[in-house]
């Protein structure tokens, strides 16, 4: 018995200082990537898909990591103000109006985008609500 309470011990000890070894930013973007994709499975998947493959002609994929990348400073203006331009994505032309969620908070934007950019194979790390908010200040 009180080598399984030593062990026990040792173990628990182990997982104690993993845990406390993550950096905030790994605790923020777990909590951002979960809370994002509540947001959307609700606001987002019946347009672009639950694994992102998009809508046909109607509404894009959010699988072109390049667009992505390129555009970063731009996806939360699109997420929060809709997108009323001709976006080509993946070598196709998308030309649908896609619509304004001007209910969501800035922080429910940054929740979002940092789902839809660490998701369908994309990996693009984390982007602070900070990040987000100032990018949503210079939507055209």
């Amino acid at each position: 018995m009180r080598k399984y309470i030593t062990s026990s011990f040792f173990l628990l000890s182990i997982i104690v200082v993993i845990i406390s070894c993550q950096n905030q930013e790994t605790i923020d973007l777990q909590n951002y990537m979960s809370n994002g994709k509540d947001i959307y499975k609700t606001k987002c998947q019946n347009c672009h898909g639950e694994n992102g493959e998009g809508l046909g002609q109607l509404a894009p994929p959010l699988t072109d990591s390049v667009f992505l990348k390129a555009n970063k400073s731009r996806l939360a203006c699109f997420i929060k103000n809709g997108a009323n331009e001709t976006l080509i994505i993946h070598g196709k032309e998308y030309k649908e109006k896609m619509p304004a969620f001007p209910e969501l908070a800035d922080i429910d934007v940054a929740q979002v985008m940092v789902f839809v950019t660490n998701s369908f194979g994309n990996r693009q790390g984390f982007v602070p609500y900070s990040q987000v908010s100032k990018d949503l200040q210079n939507c055209k």
